[in-house]
């Protein structure tokens, strides 16, 4: 299995904040984890927001080089569009940023490990993984 980290799982990852899941990206290979330009891009956008942002930059650019990132490109923009028309119908709309995440997550095949799956399980198709929930 392929994983896509979310925002949410790299922050508690790179403050150390979260035993279960930095045990279980330990326990996962380097080369089955993915990130993605529109994670970055919410992480740099807290690192700049931080008492520190020199170092907290710093450790964004570190921890995002060990893994493969695929940037949100065409094919990612059209699952956008299908998945957004499709929860605006339902009226389960959820963020700009998420609905990037989840269309590269189904462009490339990926299960999506987030604490927030409450919001994403709304996207018909996409797999989800919580390691914070896990023991």
């Amino acid at each position: 299995m392929i994983y896509l980290l979310d925002t949410n799982v790299c922050v508690e990852i790179l403050r150390g904040r979260n035993l279960a899941v930095i045990r279980q990206l330990a326990a996962t290979s380097a080369s089955d984890v993915r990130f993605c330009s529109v994670v970055k891009a919410e992480l740099f956008h807290g690192a700049h927001r931080s008492r520190d942002s020199q170092a907290n930059l710093t450790k964004v650019e570190d921890f995002a080089r060990q893994f493969t990132s695929l940037p949100f490109d065409d094919d990612a923009a059209r699952e956008y569009g299908r998945i957004r028309a499709e929860l605006e119908a339902s009226g389960a709309a959820i963020g700009p940023n998420d609905l990037q995440i989840a269309a590269i997550a189904l462009v490339h095949g990926l299960t999506l490990v987030t604490h927030n799956t409450r919001e994403f399980s709304n996207v018909a198709g996409l797999e989800l993984e919580d390691w914070q929930s896990k023991p």
